[in-house]
């Protein structure tokens, strides 16, 4: 994939989306349009990625076809809940219908010192995401803050049998930064295991997501991105992915980065 030319960009970015509506204010309409709206007509997202109480709706209104998977998340967005509150809302949520969770790590406790709670919480989410459920484990990259608590939130994760390492909920003041998506990345390769990156929030123009998969190709391999590897968690973007498609110019990277 040549990453110069933002149409072919905005292909790849388009086939890499969650497709995003976490809205303290979300409705029922709003979900049956995020489900129309992962259907373009250049091709599909790769994900919808919404609140529990929207899985059923949406596997109402995608039925058996899982061309577009459906995400949820648990823990979120604070990380505080209890081990087994976690559990049964994950269980739960792949009853109503979901492919995909999204948990947030127990971030503050981790930040405390407490690695435990983090390897805990992500294998008992782990044991009740059976395949082919996949686990995406988000390590809230702004509030760590340190490069090493980045590694080792990272190291973790992939232990416990993390399918993805995602940067962030979106809802802290620092989400996705090209400096934790090294990190990640890095710590990704080093594992030599196959999981995936999904940076998220902040993430709005085809420039921004052009940054994320010339620094995957860096760190991984070219052609490394893709949807079993590699996915955008954002709510925004889709607008500029369309632009661009339809040969308009594309918008310029959002500032940070």
């Amino acid at each position: 994939m040549e990453l110069q030319r933002p149409r072919e960009a905005a292909a790849l970015a388009l086939s890499l989306l969650d497709l995003t509506n976490l809205k303290e204010d979300c409705t029922p309409e709003q979900i049956a349009a995020l489900c129309q709206r992962a259907h373009t007509q250049y091709g599909t997202t790769a994900a919808i990625c919404i609140w529990p109480r929207f899985v059923a709706q949406a596997r109402a209104a995608f039925g058996n076809n899982h061309t577009i998977r459906i995400a949820t998340v648990v823990n979120f967005p604070a990380g505080d809940s209890d081990v087994a509150t976690v559990v049964e809302e994950t269980r739960r949520a792949i009853a109503d219908g979901a492919d995909e969770i999204d948990l947030v790590i127990p971030y503050k406790k981790f930040i405390a010192g407490d690695e435990a709670a983090v390897s805990t919480m992500v294998a008992a989410v782990r044991k009740t995401c059976t395949t082919p459920v996949l686990l995406k484990v988000i390590l809230e990259t702004g509030e760590l803050k340190d490069k090493s608590l980045i590694r080792r939130a990272s190291e973790i994760a992939i232990a416990e049998g993390a399918d993805f390492i995602k940067t962030s909920t979106g809802k802290v003041n620092i989400n996705a930064t090209l400096e934790s998506a090294d990190i990640m990345l890095q710590s990704i390769r080093d594992s030599k295991k196959k999981v995936g990156f999904k940076p998220a929030g902040g993430i709005g123009t085809v420039a921004d997501a052009t940054l994320y998969l010339r620094l995957a190709e860096t760190i991984m391999q070219p052609n490394w991105a893709m949807p079993s590897t590699f996915r955008f968690g954002a709510s925004g973007i889709l607008d500029d992915i369309l632009n661009v498609l339809a040969g308009d110019e594309p918008a310029k990277a959002s500032s940070g980065y």
